[in-house]
């Protein structure tokens, strides 16, 4: 049988079973105390398959020199053995059990030179240090302390760590408080799974808080920034939303994929079925060509792509011009008509719900329900202003009043016409082919001096606009009517030459009484009575201090002009046009409330057909 020698390697030896060899061999493991008739009964083992002394130990024969090692190595352990336990092996019943052929194989002979005190009897529990004065090893300290595959874990662990600190997080926050805390708690929690991977953390920036810009939500001005403090030391740029969530060790497992010295734009990748006037009717020969992220799920640059971004808007300033849907945009951009980088898609990228069963496989995921912060507000605390005109009283007003007119308890429609019927308000403002900045503002003044003081939201829609009220209501209960709120979808214009934000309005905009007291005391009024009322808005604000408020959940647009995949994790607010569909399908197809979504807020199935 084969011992470990000094060197750990293993030699034939001669030393008959239950002898202490001079190299350290261990005693056989003993046996119940049945005596020898009990071993008789047992099953026979392997006969001993070593070198030539085996073959000779079998056979009953031995060399001269042999026996003189034997008597010698006999007389040493005579000296020093100690008595064998109770109920163990005798010498006599050794020697019986090897001259019938019975004796164990030398796998079974542990391979360790240090010398160890007699093995317990069987069934008594072994100790990990060969110390019956040390408790036995839980299953964890062993895999922290001696597991082989543990210190392998823990070069992943730390590997992971270091990866994970390539990688800066950008959030697209915002400063309104629901936003802000939403934000940070999403760092937090980015935080906290790094701690678990290291002592050094990934850098995490909320955008809100990166005021140089006013325009950082667009992302294009800061890539000189991002490329002068991470360009040396970071590997990649992450941007999310504030309610994407993300399982950081699957994250760096997949960007790893990817050769970080190279340019890459990956993301979640969204086409446009149809061409569509929110992307300036792009690729109308075959629109699915093109490949824009969708932000929910996360998307990211390689630093290489950031570096080159920024020398190019160095050499290039960007355009002062309108943004409109950001992440067609950006993906534009980066294209440079074929001479950059497509989206590269990372089915990792996800917008499942965090609960679904889809996630296994998913680095980020996305919290799709509509936001509720305790009950929400009554139907008496929103005051719902319709702009009109007379041309449209016969076939706009009417689709209000069989869609979600109900859902109003304050309701007033304002034209150039008073019509009883209706019955509409006239303003005194004549109606414009263009802008409706004097009308808007007539409507701002009207809430704030006609209306019940106790009414802290006005809302704002034309009456081509399809609206959920249930759902307002839900969402303005995370919002503080005493802070200066102007919420909607968020358009820009000029934003990357000190231009503004603002809020497109035909998916509608929501005023905190507050905000309007602010606006109407600061003396910001039109230009013009045909000026774009949303951008001169939008002006007033921005000169006021005062951050516009982006909520996805409206839309400009018809349902038809927004990628499915885009659509399928929102619960919209509001749509906008008739043009080209049955605007009361659309209505109960994606907007009216139902008795699930009344009760529980969460998403529910629709049978959405192309509309």
């Amino acid at each position: 049988m084969l011992t470990p020698g000094a060197g750990g390697g293993g030699r034939p030896v001669t030393s008959a079973p239950g002898e202490r060899g001079a190299a350290g061999a261990l005693p056989l493991p003993l046996l119940p105390p049945e005596g020898a008739a009990a071993a008789e009964r047992l099953p026979p083992l392997p006969a001993l398959a070593a070198g030539p002394a085996g073959r000779r130990e079998r056979e009953g024969g031995s060399s001269s020199s042999t026996r003189r090692r034997r008597r010698r190595r006999a007389g040493r352990q005579a000296a020093t053995a100690a008595p064998p336990p109770a109920g163990g092996r005798s010498p006599e019943l050794l020697r019986q059990r090897r001259a019938a052929g019975r004796t164990v194989p030398s796998a079974s002979w542990p391979r360790r030179a240090a010398p160890r005190p007699p093995p317990r009897c069987l069934g008594s529990p072994a100790t990990a240090a060969g110390s019956s004065s040390l408790p036995a090893p839980t299953s964890s300290s062993y895999s922290r302390r001696s597991a082989p595959g543990n210190s392998e874990k823990s070069r992943t662990i730390s590997k992971i760590g270091r990866e994970l600190k390539g990688i800066v997080f950008v959030i697209q926050s915002q400063s309104n408080s629901f936003h802000s805390k939403r934000a940070e708690d999403l760092k937090s929690d980015i935080l906290k799974q790094a701690v678990d991977l290291g002592k050094e953390l990934p850098t995490v920036l909320l955008i809100h808080q990166i005021d140089r810009h006013e325009g950082a939500w667009t992302i294009l001005p800061l890539m000189t920034d991002f490329s002068v403090t991470y360009g040396r030391n970071s590997s990649w740029i992450f941007f999310c939303e504030e309610d994407t969530r993300i399982q950081v060790v699957k994250l760096v497992e997949t960007l790893r994929r990817f050769d970080k010295s190279k340019e890459w734009f990956l993301g979640k990748a969204l086409y446009d079925e149809e061409s569509t006037i929110i992307h300036h009717y792009a690729f109308a020969e075959n629109p699915t060509v093109f490949k824009f992220p969708d932000f929910a799920a996360g998307w990211a640059l390689s630093i290489p792509l950031v570096n080159k971004l920024a020398k190019k808007l160095k050499s290039e300033p960007l355009k002062s011009d309108f943004t409109i849907d950001l992440k067609h945009e950006i993906a534009l951009y980066i294209w440079q008509k074929g001479e950059g980088p497509h989206l590269t898609p990372v089915p990792e990228f996800c917008t499942d719900d965090v609960n679904s069963y889809k996630v296994d496989h998913c680095a980020t995921t996305f919290i799709n329900f509509l936001p509720l912060c305790g009950e929400p507000v009554n139907k008496e605390d929103v005051f719902v202003a319709v702009k009109t005109c007379r041309k449209f009283h016969g076939d706009r007003i009417p689709v209000v009043k069989q869609t979600w007119e109900r859902e109003a308890a304050l309701i007033e429609y304002y034209s150039d016409y008073a019509d009883i019927s209706i019955p509409t308000i006239d303003l005194g403002i004549p109606n414009t082919d263009r802008g409706h900045c004097g009308k808007t503002f007539a409507i701002l003044e009207r809430f704030l001096n006609h209306t019940s003081p106790g009414t802290p939201w006005l809302v704002v829609v034309d009456d081509d606009t399809l609206i959920s009220i249930l759902r307002l209501r839900k969402l303005l209960s995370c919002y503080d009517p005493n802070e200066p709120v102007f919420l909607g979808e968020r358009y820009g214009y000029g934003l990357g030459t000190g231009g503004y934000s603002y809020i497109t309005g035909g998916g509608g905009m929501v005023f905190s009484r507050t905000a309007v007291q602010k606006l109407l005391a600061s003396k910001c009024r039109c230009y013009s009575m045909d000026a774009p009322d949303d951008m001169v808005l939008g002006m007033c604000f921005s000169g006021l201090g005062i951050p516009i408020t982006h909520s996805p959940l409206f839309h400009q647009a018809r349902p038809m002009d927004y990628p499915k995949d885009y659509l399928s994790h929102q619960i919209p607010v509001s749509f906008h046009k008739h043009w080209n569909i049955d605007p009361v399908k659309v209505y109960f197809t994606w907007l009216a409330p139902n008795t699930e979504e009344s009760s529980s807020g969460k998403k529910v199935g629709y049978s959405r057909e192309d509309l």
